[in-house]
């Protein structure tokens, strides 16, 4: 049997990437999915890997994929019965009959190594490269934890989007009427729906060190002045003290823009002014909302969103 002594008592099976040069992970706490480009991340020392979900750290050993498993077996099989079935081929023999009344014997090995079961690795909704070790990962959802170095990727989405949003501003600018107007109120509204986006993921993953960790959880940020009071009371952090006051104020004014842009058509009224005191607005107007202005609360965003994240993160 040399052919089957020749496979030892272990089998090495290399896993192959998807086309996209992913690895499949599968976390074994929470049984999510998720894939990694080797190759890229940590690239010195025995780095554990992360799960970006549930934040579970273990060997990568213990992150491999059912699917996975059963390639491998099924590699494992293929080569023992494919050696199996050489060996026996070895004892085939003929024997013709002689004679009058001869008779012939034969033996014939027949049959074929096991089938390799295919690996289909699921396409993610969510590509990320780390900004800290360069990772580059995919995920379901959008927020995660790097599964090489554990950073949390929320402030890098937070950035990613309101990338977008810039961009919805300068295609704009190459526009006339109202489909120009319609963009720059949609870069207004995106932005500000990505760093309520980013506040609340923010300070779910920072909510153990919360006085309440459930209601820290739940803190909305499309209004900031109702956002800086909760942060402040749950984890003793000023949100406002990351800009100037009169910083502060346009960013509060733009938000509720986009609440009337969300509520009432973009129509300025009662609640919007006494909160904002906008000289330019009209009670029953369209609310006025400049390039420019929008521009400068995205702008405003990333730094608030910075100052939120290394706050939180510095908390004991």
């Amino acid at each position: 049997m040399s052919n089957l002594r020749r496979l030892g008592s272990r089998i090495a099976v290399p896993i192959p990437n998807d086309v996209d040069g992913y690895l499949g992970r599968e976390c074994p706490k929470c049984e999510s999915y998720f894939k990694v480009t080797l190759g890229t991340g940590i690239m010195t020392g025995e780095p554990q890997c992360r799960c970006p979900y549930c934040g579970e750290v273990g060997s990568p050993d213990v992150f491999w994929t059912p699917g996975q498993i059963k390639y491998a077996r099924s590699v494992a099989l293929n080569k023992i019965t494919g050696a199996v079935l050489k060996d026996l081929k070895k004892f085939e023999f003929t024997s013709k009959p002689r004679g009058a009344f001869g008779i012939g014997i034969s033996m014939k090995v027949e049959g074929r190594p096991h089938p390799i079961r295919r690996l289909h690795e699921p396409t993610l909704e969510t590509e990320v490269v780390c900004d800290g070790c360069t990772l580059r990962y995919a995920i379901y959802g959008v927020f995660a934890y790097c599964p090489d170095c554990g950073r949390h990727n929320s402030l890098q989405i937070l950035e990613k989007n309101l990338e977008l949003a810039g961009k919805q501003l300068a295609l704009a600018a190459t526009l006339d009427g109202d489909l120009s107007a319609q963009l720059i109120a949609d870069a207004l509204e995106n932005g500000v729906s990505a760093f309520d986006g980013f506040g609340r993921e923010v300070c779910r993953v920072h909510s153990a060190t919360a006085s309440n960790p459930a209601k820290a959880e739940s803190i909305s940020f499309q209004n900031l002045a109702g956002a800086q009071r909760n942060v402040q009371a749950y984890f003793g952090v000023d949100l406002a003290a990351g800009l100037t006051a009169d910083e502060w104020d346009a960013l509060n004014r733009n938000f509720q823009k986009r609440h009337l842009l969300a509520h009432s058509m973009g129509v300025v009224d009662g609640e919007y002014l006494k909160k904002t005191g906008d000289p330019q607005a009209r009670m029953g107007r369209k609310v006025p909302i400049e390039p420019g202005e929008v521009s400068a609360t995205l702008g405003l965003a990333r730094k608030l969103g910075s100052h939120l994240a290394a706050c939180l993160a510095g908390l004991p």
